[in-house]
């Protein structure tokens, strides 16, 4: 090889490219963990109800460390994310040395059972609140569809100026309503959006002209419905077969 002058030069090229890589790098290395990039301001933006300053500066002073280079985004993101109610965040690097941080918060739309609430999105989410609102109770998974049919129930009961305080989905896939006045709605497995709606188009003329206080509505009925007073045991309106 020592006979072989262009393979020495070759091989000396080699390791002064080497040379060069290592000791770029070593610079690079030392620039960026030296305290001289350090971050000097967090900048937190979003519509924030419910977290406190108290909560944010937690995270910030337990979780960011390091320098501008050094930061860790995803796990900041993850600490913060942490946080009640926040539903995600996004955290950038603004040079020379801000942190910008974009929370959104969940909109609490109902609670699951008494374990945790839903928002709008249909997500379950752990946080409190004092804010009086619906119940939604179904199988691990129903929160989204309980959520959607919701809204829809929500809109269909708004002439009659009445709100759900309840809904269940059974495992058999039942739907049963509960209103702020206390009346149970049976709706059944079939269509249970339509046939609120039939129930709504007719209150006035049958329920609301009915004496006394009906407390349990079986929606079930192809042709009508069945009501049921506290002092009697149950009186059909309409004929057919439960559905």
């Amino acid at each position: 090889m020592w006979n072989k002058p262009h393979l020495l030069m070759w091989l000396a090229d080699l390791l002064y490219a080497l040379a060069a890589i290592l000791l770029l790098y070593s610079v690079l290395f030392l620039v960026v963990h030296l305290p001289i990039f350090p971050l000097r301001q967090v900048v937190v933006n979003g519509q924030l109800n419910h977290l406190t300053r108290e909560q944010v500066q937690y995270v910030v002073s337990r979780t960011l460390k390091g320098n501008f280079f050094t930061l860790d985004l995803d796990q900041a993101r993850l600490a913060f994310e942490k946080l009640p109610w926040v539903r995600s965040a996004t955290v950038r690097r603004r040079w020379p040395d801000r942190l910008e941080v974009v929370l959104e918060e969940h909109e609490a739309l109902a609670r699951w059972g008494n374990m945790a609430l839903v928002d709008t999105k249909g997500e379950l989410f752990q946080a409190a609140s004092n804010k009086p609102l619906p119940v939604f109770i179904g199988e691990a998974g129903d929160e989204g569809e309980i959520a959607r049919h919701y809204l829809t129930f929500k809109e269909e009961l708004e002439p009659l100026k009445l709100a759900l305080a309840q809904i269940v989905l059974s495992p058999r896939r039942a739907w049963e309503v509960r209103l702020n006045n206390g009346l149970v709605i049976e709706l059944g497995r079939e269509q249970p959006d339509a046939r609120l709606a039939k129930f709504v188009a007719v209150y006035d003329q049958t329920i609301a002209k009915i004496p006394g206080t009906v407390r349990y509505v079986d929606l079930r009925y192809p042709n009508g419905f069945a009501v049921r007073w506290p002092s009697v045991a149950g009186t059909a309106v309409g004929t057919g077969r439960r559905a």
